[in-house]
């Protein structure tokens, strides 16, 4: 077999694959789909129950594809190499599965982190449980363009002209307060300026007071010479 011949069936085997990869996956989905209505406990979990359907439904498609990618299929491959050491190639097709489910899973990781799927997933589970609760009836457009649209857009402004109401009464609130500390603060000065004036007043009647009494007692002419 030579090197065209070899990359035509690799080219081939590789369609092939993907080919058969989409069927195991819808497979998978139903499977697992299948298996969760026949387990009831399952569905009575308030969270988490999309999380791990596509847990599930990630581990059985890989399962699938690493089955299309079993130790027959790479023998049948690289025959002349296994014909030239069989063990040496076990090695390598051992190293080649753990190294393609690592790579598989940690690209499925990071897209999973990128697109944030898990905590998406169990906000649609919450979603769920709680219009199983709701009592109310489901949104459903009357066919009126303008009246689903005021009815949407109106609660909206209310929620906003509610929150502006709240909020301005709490700075009112705040200023009332603000406005009392100055009042406070204003009568406090005007105390202590009070009692200033009044020292400043005593202590000069005192000092006029003193030098009264000291003329009084030591007259200007007693040291004339």
């Amino acid at each position: 077999m030579d090197n065209e011949e070899l990359a035509e069936k690799l080219s081939n085997n590789n369609t092939t694959s993907e080919h058969r990869t989409d069927e195991s996956t819808e497979v998978s989905v139903q499977a697992v789909k299948a298996e969760a209505a026949c387990d009831p406990s399952q569905n009575d979990e308030p969270q988490g129950n999309r999380l791990k359907l596509y847990n599930k439904v990630i581990e059985k498609s890989l399962e699938k594809f690493m089955h299309f990618a079993g130790s027959d299929r790479f023998s049948s491959m690289f025959q002349q190499f296994y014909k030239m050491n069989h063990q040496k190639m076990e090695k390598i097709y051992k190293q080649f599965v753990d190294e393609l489910q690592r790579t598989i899973k940690d690209d499925i990781s990071r897209l999973n982190k990128e697109a944030r799927l898990e905590s998406k997933l169990n906000e649609l589970d919450k979603l769920e449980s709680a219009a199983k609760t709701n009592p109310d009836p489901a949104w459903r457009p009357s066919g009126v363009p303008e009246q689903d649209f005021s009815s949407f857009i109106i609660p909206l402004y209310q929620k906003q002209e509610a929150y502006l109401q709240r909020e301005l009464k709490k700075i009112q609130a705040e200023n009332a307060a603000l406005a009392q500390k100055v009042q406070a603060g204003r009568e406090r000065i005007a105390q202590t300026e009070h009692l200033i004036s009044t020292a400043v007043a005593e202590w000069e009647a005192s000092a006029t007071e003193i030098g009264s009494l000291a003329s009084s007692l030591c007259p200007a002419d007693v040291f004339d010479v």
